[in-house]
């Protein structure tokens, strides 16, 4: 299997995870500092998770940057399938592991809060992007035409 085929098996994994626990996840969202989650899910409770999909210790060993994800959520999560070399990943993250599509929760995450504000920022962030997705699901060429718009300004 090539990594990206890997990659997205281990991503609808990961969505189902959330799902399953009647989170709100939401793909590749765009985070403040550049960086990008490959998933960020809203809890029942107001709180969010990231899950860092991992396709193979090589994608882990060159992506350093998954550190900076814990400053964007209350837990964070690597996603991985069963071929990964779990002992490449730290102690201090949970961990999904996907067996063909189907995930299960090897280790919860620790919880560190985030604050008010940023919540507060992340909340708007995530429903944004959710309706945006949404919009171009019903009306695909009225999107198109306001991203059009959008880079012409």
């Amino acid at each position: 299997m090539d990594a990206a085929t890997r990659t997205l098996a281990i991503t609808r994994a990961a969505l189902r995870f959330c799902l399953l626990r009647r989170w709100a996840p939401v793909e590749q969202v765009p985070l403040p500092d550049g960086r990008r989650a490959d998933v960020l899910a809203l809890l029942p409770d107001g709180g969010f998770v990231i899950l860092e999909v991992k396709s193979g210790a090589r994608d882990f060993l060159c992506d350093q940057k998954w550190a900076d994800y814990r400053a964007w959520c209350d837990r964070l999560f690597f996603a991985v399938d069963l071929d990964f070399p779990q002992d490449l990943l730290p102690e201090d993250v949970g961990l999904v592991v996907a067996d063909d599509r189907e995930p299960a929760l090897l280790r919860d995450a620790p919880e560190h809060r985030l604050a008010p504000a940023r919540r507060r920022s992340l909340l708007q962030r995530h429903a944004t992007l959710a309706a945006l997705r949404l919009a171009a699901l019903t009306d695909p060429a009225g999107a198109a035409e306001m991203r059009a718009a959008l880079r012409l300004e």
